[in-house]
């Protein structure tokens, strides 16, 4: 894997103040615009801002200072072996490394991005009280394949069985991709502002998926067409699709109920999007090898949305239009043109400043 080239060698920190992160003002600008419009949202709705188990926000932010404790060691000792240098000299290498700069605003960024997923939960669980549009994108999907059913196209191809649990794995391995990759951002390159690049762009996944949901708000094929799936094997995705539908029904007839939250919706396609974005982010800081390798889960996601009746085939190419905006947002924000010191590589090219 060619490593991509950036402006500084990896021995030396980031230095100055505070205050030559002033591009961190933007991403919080962003933040809490967006915290504005869903506590708006929330009066109008009467539906208080919720956090189930902590599993929205205070867990999902726990873990993700864990893992970046963890990944921070990680990177710090094999900085150190690369160089040749003894074990001794790994917390050497960690405390150059993570200077109490970077560790402020790397925590800074985790918290940002936890707001942001902690609002668009919300707004999700809400939209369920907007009209559903099933039957347009049903009608969209069937005329692109010349009246027949992609989905029911999928499972007459690849079989009703095997294919299903493969599929079935691909698609909850995204539970995985999300929270490792944002740590992972902040941790493994050499400048922060870089893994800013793929936070602030994961920001705005959130951000431009709950404009998608109210522009077509929907729950999905297996929702509105479940007869095209009778026919796959029960899995924890049959599981979790009729309890979705469970919680919603609940939501709906009870929305005051502290328990009551909504997970569905299905334009765009958030699991491709989020998975896009993480694609292009690769390719755009030069990991060529490992782009490819993306690339290929991402095609594998795509069908696993089609075929497991989670979305239309429009969700998905909505899901790569919303991905391809969010790259270019974030790579904006963090390098806007009028800094004279951001030099960002175009989408697709190795990272050269």
């Amino acid at each position: 894997m060619k490593a991509p080239e950036l402006a500084r060698d990896t021995s030396v920190p980031e230095t100055g103040g505070l205050s030559s992160y002033r591009w961190l003002l933007g991403v919080w600008a962003v933040v809490l615009a967006f915290a504005v419009v869903t506590a708006v949202r929330s009066h109008e709705v009467g539906v208080p801002m919720r956090d189930p188990g902590g599993k929205m926000f205070s867990g999902r932010l726990a873990s993700a200072l864990v893992l970046l404790a963890i990944l921070a060691v990680v990177d710090a000792a094999v900085r150190t072996f690369r160089t040749r240098g003894p074990v001794r000299a790994v917390l050497t290498t960690l405390r150059t490394r993570w200077t109490w700069q970077r560790v402020v605003v790397a925590v800074s960024g985790l918290l940002a991005y936890h707001v942001v997923y902690v609002c668009y939960r919300n707004m999700k669980s809400w939209n369920a009280f907007n009209p559903l549009r099933d039957d347009e994108l049903l009608r969209v999907d069937r005329w692109l394949f010349l009246g027949h059913s992609p989905a029911v196209l999928l499972h007459d191809l690849l079989g009703q069985h095997d294919a299903a649990y493969a599929l079935m794995v691909t698609y909850k391995a995204f539970t995985y991709l999300v929270p490792l990759s944002v740590v992972a951002a902040l941790v493994f390159l050499d400048r922060i502002r870089d893994g800013y690049v793929f936070l602030t762009s994961a920001v705005w996944v959130w951000i431009l998926g709950i404009v998608s949901y109210y522009l077509l708000p929907s729950l999905g094929p297996y929702a509105a067409a479940p007869g095209e799936f009778a026919g796959l094997p029960h899995t924890t995705i049959t599981d979790t699709q009729a309890e979705y539908l469970t919680e919603r029904a609940q939501f709906l007839a009870h929305p005051g109920a502290a328990d009551s939250f909504v997970s569905l919706g299905a334009f765009a396609s958030l699991h491709v999007g989020f998975t896009c974005m993480v694609f292009l982010m690769l390719r755009f800081y030069g990991f060529r090898r490992v782009a490819r390798v993306m690339g290929a889960y991402l095609a594998v996601v795509m069908l696993a949305t089609v075929y497991l009746g989670w979305h239309y085939v429009v969700d998905d190419v909505a899901g790569v239009t919303l991905a391809i905006l969010s790259v270019v947002l974030g790579r904006w924000m963090i390098y806007p043109r009028h800094d004279a010191g951001a030099r960002p590589a175009p989408i697709g090219a190795p990272n050269r400043r």
